[in-house]
């Protein structure tokens, strides 16, 4: 089934991240968040990234505006009453993604596919919510959405077979590839990410090295493009925090507890690129700012 507009609800990071990556396959998106103000700002922020991949030479001005002009921003959730698919694209709390499948089931014709962008939480405890368990699905894409090629597509525990089968169809048709995941905490990207990014954060609390030798050893030792430390930065920590303790919760495995230096970060408000500061600092495009009294570098 060709799907000819999906709808996003989510103007964040992940989800002009997906609206973005969508939209450049040639798929019309309309992008729903809270207000119409806050869906223009998840506009100006595909405008920034598409910016940048210009100056790098990795895209055009011609595909920039058609790309924009296929994403139309809207602050009206009853506009998905057409819906043939939704992406639900908010922060990993289980009680707000209940409640948007909630209003999402009430509002979307019974045919309509109701995606959750989630790396932690249960497919099935979201689609309890809804009269269509057989029609909700889990599609986790990962950060930077518009450079990773993959995508976990996650069956919950009533997940249809024709559900899974439109959902990889329409994966691969946005350039991606999908692999299959069964429900369970974590799926597979998360479960085995977060306890070498939690391990990376143990080693720089308790001073064996520096946050920049740490991922250069990680980089140069294993063939890793991005540094563990580094990568939690641009998951944003209070994500990554959020991510092991829903972990810990489901499974009770120590190995998920968070690092104390990452508690004391978030509380700190150092969550990484998005506020400037993490275990690195960054300027306002995002950009690492070279080492000088970074808090790994004490």
């Amino acid at each position: 089934m060709a799907i000819k507009r999906v709808f996003i609800v989510g103007a964040g990071v992940m989800g002009t991240g997906i609206a973005e990556t969508i939209a450049s396959t040639g798929t019309d998106v309309t992008l729903i968040d809270k207000t119409a103000e806050m869906a223009e700002r998840g506009i100006k922020r595909i405008i920034e990234n598409m910016d940048r991949e210009i100056e790098r030479w990795g895209l055009t001005e011609s595909e920039k505006r058609a790309i924009l002009a296929r994403i139309l921003p809207s602050g009206d959730l009853s506009s998905v009453a057409e819906a043939e698919m939704v992406i639900e694209a908010i922060p990993d709390r289980l009680r707000q993604k209940q409640d948007i499948f909630a209003q999402l089931d009430k509002l979307c014709p019974p045919e309509t596919i109701l995606v959750t962008n989630t790396s932690t939480l249960s497919i099935s405890q979201i689609a309890s919510v809804t009269n269509r368990p057989d029609k909700v699905i889990g599609m986790h894409f990962l950060n930077p959405v518009t450079k990773v090629q993959i995508i976990e597509v996650v069956r919950g525990l009533n997940t249809s077979d024709e559900t899974y089968q439109t959902i990889r169809e329409f994966a691969e048709s946005i350039n991606r590839r999908p692999i299959l995941v069964h429900e369970y905490p974590g799926y597979v990207t998360t479960r085995i990410i977060v306890p070498f990014l939690n391990e990376a954060m143990h080693v720089l609390m308790e001073g064996i090295s520096t946050a920049e030798d740490i991922d250069t050893a990680m980089k140069l030792g294993f063939g890793f493009n991005v540094g563990p430390l580094a990568l939690a930065d641009m998951m944003g920590l209070d994500e990554v925090m959020s991510w092991m303790e829903n972990l810990i919760s489901e499974l009770s495995e120590h190995k998920y507890n968070p690092c104390p230096l990452l508690r004391k970060m978030v509380r700190a408000g150092h969550l990484g690129v998005k506020t400037g500061e993490g275990f690195f600092k960054y300027d306002a495009e995002g950009n690492r700012i070279k080492p000088d009294n970074n808090p790994g570098d004490k």
